[in-house]
C-alpha cells in the first residue's frame, strides 16, 4: 500500500507539472497585445521558409529584417528550408517531446498545411490577435478560410497571393499559344524548346494540375469536388494521353524533367528552352533586372485558365518564441510590408490585403506601383483567375504521373 501511495503521489505531481508546463507554453494565447510586445522586444525570431528565390530571400534579408530590428527589436533570421524537410523537423521534435525547438515561424500552404494541422504540428489558432490583420484584411475572404480544401481556423496568417503563369522569350517566340491544344501543337513544332519540372516539384506538380483542369469538360469538375479516381477517370486519361503525346518533343526527348523550378528557370536563362512557368506573376521582373532572364521575358496564361492560391505563415507547436513570431508575422502583414513585397525592386507579388480597408494615401501608392513589363495587367489576370483543388490530387498526381509517365 506504501509503495502504492507513493506511485500516487508521483503520477499527481508529474500531472501537476505538465499542466503548469502546458499552461506556461500557451500563455501568449492571454496575452494582450501590448504584452506580445513587450516579450518580443530584443528577441530573435526564427523563419524557416523556402530559399529558392533570390528576389524573395533579399526581400527578408535587405527590406524586412533590418526594418523589424529597426521599429520592434526583433532579430528575423531567415533559415532556408523546403516546407516538407520542415514538416519532418518538426515532427521528429514531437516525436521526441521537444518543446522547445529552433523553429519560430514557417512559410507554408496546400498540402504541407494540411499535413502540418493532421499531425498536430502547429500552435493552434492566432490570427484573432493580429491587429493589422484584423484592421487590413478582409477577414472573412473565402481565401483565408481554407488553404486547398483544408479548413485554416486561424491557424495561419495570409502573407501573399499569387498566380500561375508562363514566361517567354520574345525575342525567340512573337505570339505565345493560348491554349493547351496550342501549346501542344507549339511543342510539336519546337521540338527540345519546352520542358517541366518533375511532380514532386511544387511548380511542376501545379503545371499538371492544369493539364487535368484543362483535360476536364470544367476545370470546376475538379477544383469544386473532393478527389475521386472514379469522376476523375476521363480527364485522367486524356491527361496522360496528353503528355504522352508531347514527351518525345521536350527538352532531351522526355528522358529528363528539371528536378525543380530552379533547374528550369537556368535552362531557360541559357536559352536551352523558351519557356519557364511558376506561381507568383511577376517574379520575372527581379530575374530581368539582376540579368538572369533576358529583357525580352514577358508572360502569358492559357485557357481555361491560371490556378491562384493564399499562401501563409503559421507558428510551430514547439516556437521557443511565440511573442516574438506574432510580432513578426503582425510586422509582414503591415501595409509598409506588403507594399515593398509588392513592387517588383524584391519580390514583386500580389497581396492579400483589402485595398478598401486602407487609408487613402497608401492605398494610392499601391495603385502607383509599375510591376514591369513581364506582368499581365490584373484584369487579365482576375478573369483567368482558377481556385485550387483540395492537398489530395497534389500526391495523387504525384504518384500518378511518376507511374503513366517516367515508368509506364
Amino acid at each position: 500500500m506504501k509503495k502504492k501511495g507513493l506511485l500516487m503521489l508521483f503520477m499527481t505531481l508529474l500531472l501537476a507539472a505538465c499542466s503548469s508546463g502546458g499552461s506556461q507554453e500557451e500563455a501568449w494565447k492571454d496575452m494582450s497585445w501590448e504584452a506580445v510586445e513587450e516579450e518580443a522586444d530584443g528577441t530573435e525570431v526564427r523563419l524557416y521558409m523556402w530559399g529558392g528565390d533570390e528576389g524573395i530571400n533579399r526581400y527578408i534579408d535587405e527590406w524586412a529584417a533590418p526594418r523589424l530590428k529597426e521599429a520592434h527589436n526583433i532579430t528575423l533570421e531567415r533559415v532556408p528550408m523546403d516546407a516538407a524537410e520542415i514538416l519532418q523537423k518538426l515532427q521528429t521534435e514531437k516525436q521526441a517531446g521537444k518543446q522547445d525547438g529552433p523553429i519560430d515561424i514557417i512559410w507554408i500552404n496546400g498540402e504541407n498545411f494540411k499535413n502540418a494541422k493532421e499531425n498536430e504540428l502547429l500552435a493552434g489558432s492566432f490570427t484573432n490577435k493580429l491587429p493589422n490583420f484584423n484592421e487590413y484584411y478582409d477577414t472573412e475572404d473565402p481565401a483565408f478560410q481554407t488553404d486547398f480544401g483544408t479548413s485554416v481556423e486561424g491557424m495561419e496568417a495570409p502573407w501573399g497571393k499569387v498566380q500561375f503563369v508562363f514566361y517567354y522569350d520574345a525575342d525567340q517566340i512573337s505570339e505565345p499559344p493560348s491554349s493547351f491544344a496550342e501549346l501542344q501543337n507549339w511543342i510539336h513544332d519546337h521540338p527540345g524548346k519546352f520542358t517541366y519540372p518533375r511532380a514532386e516539384d511544387f511548380s511542376g506538380n501545379a503545371f499538371l494540375r492544369h493539364v487535368l483542369y484543362a483535360q476536364a469538360e470544367e476545370p470546376s469538375n475538379i477544383y469544386e469536388n473532393s478527389l475521386s479516381e472514379a469522376d476523375i477517370q476521363p480527364a485522367a486519361e486524356s491527361t496522360w494521353a496528353y503528355l504522352k503525346d508531347i514527351q518525345p518533343d521536350l527538352w532531351r526527348s522526355g528522358e529528363h524533367y528539371p528536378n525543380d523550378l530552379t533547374e528550369l528557370d537556368r535552362l531557360y536563362s541559357q536559352g536551352e528552352v523558351w519557356m519557364t512557368m511558376g506561381y507568383n506573376e511577376s517574379r520575372a521582373e527581379s530575374l530581368i533586372e539582376d540579368g538572369v532572364f533576358p529583357e525580352s521575358t514577358r508572360s502569358f496564361v492559357l485557357e481555361p485558365g491560371s490556378i491562384g492560391n493564399t499562401h501563409f505563415l503559421s507558428i510551430p507547436f514547439n516556437s521557443s518564441n511565440p511573442p516574438g513570431a506574432l510580432a513578426a508575422i503582425n510586422f509582414l502583414l503591415s501595409p509598409e510590408a506588403q507594399l515593398a513585397k509588392f513592387k517588383p525592386d524584391y519580390w514583386g507579388e500580389n497581396t492579400p490585403i483589402s485595398f478598401d480597408q486602407l487609408p487613402e494615401d497608401m492605398k494610392q501608392e499601391f495603385e502607383a506601383v509599375d510591376r514591369g513589363e513581364s506582368v499581365l495587367s490584373t484584369e487579365r489576370l482576375e478573369e483567368s483567375f482558377l481556385p485550387e483543388s483540395e492537398a489530395a490530387y497534389v500526391e495523387w498526381m504525384k504518384e500518378q504521373w511518376f507511374d503513366e509517365i517516367v515508368q509506364p
